[in-house]
């Protein structure tokens, strides 16, 4: 029997006269990458920022690992939507180690090891508002990985990395799900979809409007 990192139900985002999600009901299987595709404006960024607690439903639910959804409080998720946010004048490690002492759950050697496993070097320096786009991407999926959480949310994660790049997430990516996490993400591209999911949803106007099964092409 199937579980369910993530259960919605009927769930509504009103903003004045629109509405961002209209009546969506999906759920997402543990241990999978979910694709969600969609045009600018279809709900894609605002059904994540629900999951994650940062947005309230105007009505409806949303279940996290069997949990009710309590907006504002903190939940065990890795997260990058929209652009991650650093210190622009501390280094990259500087940075995470920061946000690692916080909750005092990794090491110095810890946190080296996972910069260095997104292709980043933890010596170097240089302030992260020196850093290119695909550097501050690589950052923050260094930082929504991190502390090992079993759900990752990543809207458009290959946003601004080279060819290498969405290569080397792509398998960070599948190595993670045969760890038995749980992938929800949100793309533009075609190929990272094609490539990486087991479903893909589609959302238009606030709407679930197809869910496929599909089949992930990479291996870890």
């Amino acid at each position: 029997m199937a579980t369910y990192a993530v259960e919605v139900k009927k769930a509504v985002k009103e903003f004045k006269e629109t509405k961002a999600l209209d009546d969506v009901t999906l759920s997402f299987e543990s241990g999978k990458i979910h694709g969600i595709v969609g045009r600018n404006g279809s709900g894609k960024t605002v059904l994540l920022k629900c999951i994650c607690g940062f947005m309230e439903l105007t009505s409806g639910q949303i279940l996290v690992q069997g949990q009710k959804v309590v907006p504002a409080k903190p939940q065990n998720i890795g997260i990058i939507i929209e652009s991650p946010g650093f210190i622009g004048s501390q280094s990259g490690f500087k940075n995470l180690y920061h946000l690692a002492s916080l909750n005092g759950k990794l090491t110095r050697q810890e946190v080296e090891g996972v910069i260095k496993l997104v292709g980043l070097d933890p010596q170097n320096k240089k302030p992260v508002r020196k850093y290119s786009l695909g550097m501050r991407q690589r950052l923050g999926i260094a930082q929504a990985i991190m502390e090992d959480p079993p759900l990752l949310l990543l809207d458009e994660p290959m946003n601004g990395l080279d060819n290498q790049g969405v290569a080397d997430v792509r398998v960070i990516l599948a190595r993670l799900r045969d760890e038995g996490k749980t992938i929800i993400l949100a793309s533009h591209s075609k190929e990272d979809i094609d490539i990486l999911c087991d479903t893909v949803c589609e959302l238009d106007h606030g709407r679930l409007i197809h869910r496929r099964e599909a089949e992930s092409q990479i291996d870890a």
